[in-house]
């Protein structure tokens, strides 16, 4: 016991006295020799009848003009646009009645959501372990993906993940229940 004490204020002893007081060195050398001025913020007042919108400096431009303001909401109508892609018990291979699913979403992909890039989200039902099914989900992703580079969809805009069992969007207990949770669902990103 007395040797274990003596153990530990020795080291509680080196422990302390190996602390510097010294002052990190730093780099005072910055690659950034100036910063640049940001340029203030202009508010926009839209009028009651909404067909035209009055900015600070009091010019006006029509409410079409701002249409592409909310790029979320273009982004959130373009997933809805894009088909979840569905597969067979314990399978990574696209099915057949899947083909034009796979050739719409490419089709969207290339076009109106072409300033965007896709996540692709693996997803399994509940059987299975969880690293099988984690597994799984990110080989059903990387079919998707192989699928959507085939349509010419840039490879570099496309990032997979797999959920594996834990995002389902079915919990009953039925057949039906779990072919909806083995997918493909599409997220865009800016």
């Amino acid at each position: 016991m007395k040797s274990i004490v003596i153990s530990s204020v020795v080291i509680a002893l080196l422990v302390l006295t190996g602390c510097s007081s010294k002052e990190p060195a730093v780099d005072t050398s910055s690659q950034y020799e100036s910063v640049e001025k940001v340029a203030p913020v202009q508010s926009e007042t839209v009028s009651s009848d909404e067909s035209s919108v009055m900015s600070e400096d009091g010019s006006r431009a029509s409410a079409s003009d701002y249409a592409s303001v909310s790029s979320s909401d273009s982004m959130s109508s373009l997933e809805n646009d894009l088909s979840t892609i569905y597969f067979d018990f314990d399978k990574f291979n696209i099915r057949e009645d899947m083909q034009n699913n796979i050739a719409n979403d490419a089709s969207i992909v290339n076009g109106a959501a072409i300033k965007f890039s896709v996540k692709l989200e693996g997803n399994c039902d509940e059987w299975g372990s969880d690293e099988y099914n984690f597994a799984l989900g990110l080989k059903r992703a990387n079919s998707v993906k192989k699928s959507l580079v085939a349509q010419g969809v840039n490879t570099n805009r496309i990032t997979m993940v797999s959920f594996g069992e834990s995002n389902p969007t079915c919990t009953e207990k039925t057949k039906d229940c779990w072919a909806k949770n083995r997918r493909v669902d599409f997220k865009l990103l800016p």
